[in-house]
Parts: structure tokens; sequence; C-alpha cells
């Protein structure tokens, strides 16, 4: 009887140590189903201490967002994890389900560190997020990616609300996302790593990299990341027989002149970690390679993110807090960037040479890579950027209690907001919203504001109790500026959250409106003077009545304050 119930105890734990991934038991041409993931890391917990499956919120399809915890000691508490200095990694996987390699890899890697087979450090602790999208995942097919090498069946980028994920981050109209951020903020990741598939050119890589924007993590965060921690993953990768070469940034054609570095703003999983000081990456699997050295690919790289993280752990730390403390000094902080074109680093690229031949469906010229003439040579990568507009941060920022949706994303985001206890007047400076273009068509659910100029003034306005002061002195200071400057690239701005105060509430009716216009100019002789000046100097406007008439109107108090005022203020 104890025999047997000892075999029993065996045979269990061999299954959940040693069980196969859908992908191990298809020979590499199969992925994962969300069911499928989920039973896999529910099963691992049940059979190790040092793994943890945790419900984090939910997703657009009404299934829960999980995140994987491992620590090699079995403590689940992320705060624990910093308060012993490990280097807390987030990986994030699925984000598009049509590019599934991490969410195999993950599964793969998480069963080898619990069998022992891979040995983490006892100073990483590991956050995993299965599968990310899970409505895509759900929406299953094979046709989606048509320039892909496999798997047999995959999900679709897409979530349950039809958005690209990874356009989402800042604007958070999924509840994934929501999700994600309370994930991001309760683990406080030193790196994230968000596993996908490439588009674009063809060549002999089967690994490229996004590295978080250097210059954007600034300081000595920065350099180190661009000198010392970026070449390690290249060197090590090399090593491991996986030889690896920046995103490839190029649709077609040869890299003759070489790319930039592709250009993260804060809508993506890269640009959003960068906000917090985060190393970030998002390895690209390239897309023509077999689904099978796709997948294998990405473990290696998982693997060797935790060699090199643990091996540099005191420098991530110390420099991630001395970036910190900086920025909490800058006067300004860039909003927007561009690359710096007479900058950049040569590197080796693995490619095939491009060139043109009769095509069977059009019978004109196309191109394709001829596998038989690869090549290696160097090429520019300008991986320099420089921001090109600045803001002065203040002291405080003052939000209106009635704008729910941003103060409820801010607070998600782990921004202290203090609410008035009772009615103030306050001066404050306030923007208007001078010139601003509305895009003409839809993009992920929204028609975005773009090319905003804003003057300001000083106000006298009059807060309500409940209304939000935002401290500037505090750890998320990056993201609230980046968020709360209405030219910034991914402001809350920019995706439609204040397209309110677009529209003015108020008008006349002209014949009413000429007696008190009237009775306005004879009462305020510098007003009448302007009129007339600008009739002099624009005959179009002197031969026109109804902008005469509304040039008044916007220079008098009977116009209403709110409109283009942007609701949200500084105090310097």
């Amino acid at each position: 009887m104890r025999i047997s119930l000892l075999l029993c105890i065996m045979f269990a734990t061999a299954v959940g140590y040693g069980q196969q991934t859908p992908f191990e038991r298809s020979g590499g041409t199969e992925t994962a189903t969300y069911p499928e993931c989920i039973r896999f890391y529910r099963n691992l917990a049940t059979h190790s201490k040092k793994i943890r499956l945790q419900e984090m919120g939910t997703s657009d399809a009404g299934y829960p967002m999980h995140v994987v915890l491992y620590s090699s000691e079995g403590s689940f508490d992320p705060a624990g994890w910093h308060a012993q200095h490990k280097i807390v990694i987030l990986i994030n996987n699925g984000i598009h389900p049509g590019e599934p390699d991490g969410v195999d890899a993950s599964m793969m890697l998480l069963r080898d560190v619990c069998n022992g087979k891979i040995k983490v450090p006892s100073n990483i602790a590991l956050a995993v997020i299965p599968l990310y999208n899970i409505g895509g995942a759900l929406n299953r097919n094979s046709c989606s990616r048509v320039n892909q090498n496999g798997p047999r069946s995959f999900g679709f980028r897409g979530n349950a609300q039809n958005l690209d994920l990874n356009r989402d981050f800042t604007k958070s109209d999924s509840r994934n996302a929501r999700a994600f951020a309370r994930i991001f903020h309760w683990v406080q990741p030193d790196i994230q790593v968000d596993n996908h598939v490439s588009d674009g050119a063809d060549y002999q890589h089967t690994m490229t990299l996004i590295s978080t924007q250097w210059n954007k993590l600034g300081g000595e965060l920065g350099q180190f990341v661009h000198d010392t921690f970026d070449p390690s993953l290249f060197q090590a990768m090399e090593k491991k027989g996986w030889p690896m070469c920046p995103y490839v940034n190029f649709e077609e054609g040869s890299p003759e002149k070489g790319w930039q570095e592709f250009y993260d703003p804060p809508r993506y999983s890269s640009g959003y970690a960068a906000l917090f000081h985060c190393i970030s990456y998002m390895p690209e699997t390239h897309m023509l390679k077999p689904f099978h050295d796709r997948v294998l690919s990405t473990y290696a790289l998982l693997q060797t993110i935790m060699e090199q993280a643990s091996l540099h752990a005191g420098q991530i730390i110390e420099k991630r807090k001395l970036q910190l403390s900086a920025e909490l000094t800058q006067s300004s902080l860039a909003i927007h960037w561009k690359v710096d074109t007479a900058r950049y680093d040569n590197i080796l690229f693995k490619g095939y040479v491009a060139a043109q031949k009769t095509s069977e469906v059009t019978g004109l010229q196309r191109l394709y890579y001829d596998h038989d003439k690869p090549f290696d040579k160097e090429v520019r990568y300008f991986d320099y950027f420089k921001g090109d507009q600045f803001v002065k941060v203040p002291a405080y920022y003052v939000l209106p209690q009635g704008w729910h949706d941003v103060s409820e994303l801010l607070l998600l985001n782990g921004v202290t907001l203090i609410a008035l206890d009772r009615d103030t007047v306050m001066e404050v400076e306030a923007y208007h919203i001078d010139e601003y273009k509305s895009a003409a068509g839809a993009y992920e659910k929204h028609h975005r504001n773009y090319g905003v100029k804003v003057s300001a003034s000083r106000q006298t306005i009059q807060f309500l109790q409940g209304d939000y002061l935002i401290p500037c002195n505090q750890p998320n200071r990056r993201f609230i500026a980046e968020m709360l400057e209405p030219a910034g690239e991914d402001s809350y701005f920019s995706w439609n959250f204040f397209d309110a105060i677009l529209q003015q509430k108020e008008g006349y009716s002209e014949y009413r409106w000429e007696d008190v216009a009237a009775t306005y100019l004879r009462d305020h002789p510098e007003l009448k003077k302007r009129l007339e000046e600008k009739k002099k100097a624009d005959i179009t406007f002197a031969q026109n009545a109804s902008a005469q008439l509304d040039f008044i109107y916007k220079n008098s108090p009977y116009y209403e304050p709110a409109h283009l005022r942007f609701p949200v203020y500084r105090i310097p």
C-alpha cells in the first residue's frame, strides 16, 4: 500500500515537471491554445513550490488575466523580491496571438526551471503573463498571418474588441491593458520582455531585438543599456548559436543605407515601460523561419536575459535608482523624440541579396530575396535619438474631478492624486489649444489629435472640493507629464479624452448679438480699436460681417472660457 502510494506520488511529480507542451508533442508545428496554456501552468504550480499561477484582473473576452510567479525560494511577493535586491523580469506573451513564439518558449522555460534543467540564479525573480490577448487567442485560424511560416493554427491580432493591444498601453481602452497596468505596477519590473514575430524584409537572422530607446531611458541607465547590457545579450546569443541583430526596420530591398532604430512612443509596451525607468525588450523572431526555430531562439533569449541580468544585477538596480533621482530634479522633459541622423553605430547584418524577377501573378517585375546569395556586412544603425519637443514640468498639475476617465487611469498607473478638501480659488497656468489636427481615419478606436500647438496664460480659477492636485515630485513624474501635456505624442489629449473642450457649447443669434455687440464696443473702445485695425489689415475679414461678430464675441466675457481651454492646469 505504501509502495503504491509512493509510486503514485512519483508519477504525479514526473507528469508535473516533465509534461510536454503542445509545441513539443507536435514536433514544433503547433502552439498551445489558451485552455492548454493555463492547464499547463496550473499543473506546474500544483507540483512545484517555486511557481504560483495567480489571477490579476480580467480581459475583454471575459476570461481572467493570469500571471505566473517564480522565485527560487518560493516567495511570491514582488515588494519582497525588490527588498532582497532581486532583478524582477516581467515576460509578456501573446499580445499578438498570431505571433505565439513566446507562449510556447515560456511554458518550456518555466517547466525546465522547475525540473532543474535550467538553473535560475537566486537574484532573479520572474513574472510571466502566459497569454495576454485572450480574445485574440480564442479567435483561432490558419490564414491571418499570411507572411508567417507556422504554426499550423494560431490566434488573431485583434482582441475581443478588435483592438491591437500593443497600441493600448496609455489609452487603456481594453480590460486587458488595465489588468496589465495592475500587474506591471505590482511587480515593478526592472526588465520587461514582450515577445513578438516580425514582418518585413528577408534575412538570415532568426532573432532580432527591439531595445528600449536608450536615450529616452536617459543618464547612466540609458548609457549602461547601450554600452554594456545590450552588447552582452548579443554576444551571449551568438555563443548559443543564435546570432542576433537589432530589429530590421526596413520593409524591402537592401540595407546599404542602414536603418533607424524602431521608434517606440508610449502606446507600445517598450515605450510605456521606459516612462517608469524599466529596461524593455521586444524580441522579434523572423516570420519566414520555421516555427520550431523561432520558439527555440526565444527560449534561448529569455534564458540569456536572465543570465545577463543576474551578472549585472547591481548595476541595473543602482542605475535605475540614479536615473529616477536625476529625473526628479530635471526641470524639463522631452515629450517627443527624433532620430539623430548624424550619429550611428555599425552592426553586422546577415542578409540575402535582393533582386528582381518576373511575377507569376502580374507578369511584371517583383522583388525577391536570393537565398543562394547570402551576405554578411556591416551596416549603419541609427540608434541615437534626441528630444525635439520639451516641456517644463510644473510643481503640480490640477485636474477637475469631472474628467473621471483620466483620473482613473492616473490612479491605475500608480500616480498620487490629492483631492482638495474645500472649494479653492487658485492662480494657475492654463493652456489654450491654438491649433490641432484630427486624423480622418480611425486608429485603434480613436481619431487621434496631432500637430498640437498651445499658448499659456495666467488665470485665476475656482476649483471645487474633490478636484485633484497632482504633485510632480513623485516617481511616476515622467508618465504624468507625457500623459497630461496636450502636445505629448501619446497624451490623453492625443487619444481624445479631452475632445469635449473642442466643441463650443453656447453661441448666439446674429441679429440679437448685433445689438449686444454694439453696446459692448461702445463700453470697450480698446476692443473697437482692435476690430478696426484687423479690418484694415485683412480685406476678407472687413467684408465678412459674421467673422467680425465672432471676433467681438470671442473677445468678450460672453464667450465661454472652457472652449479650447485645456482642463488640466499647471502650478509652476
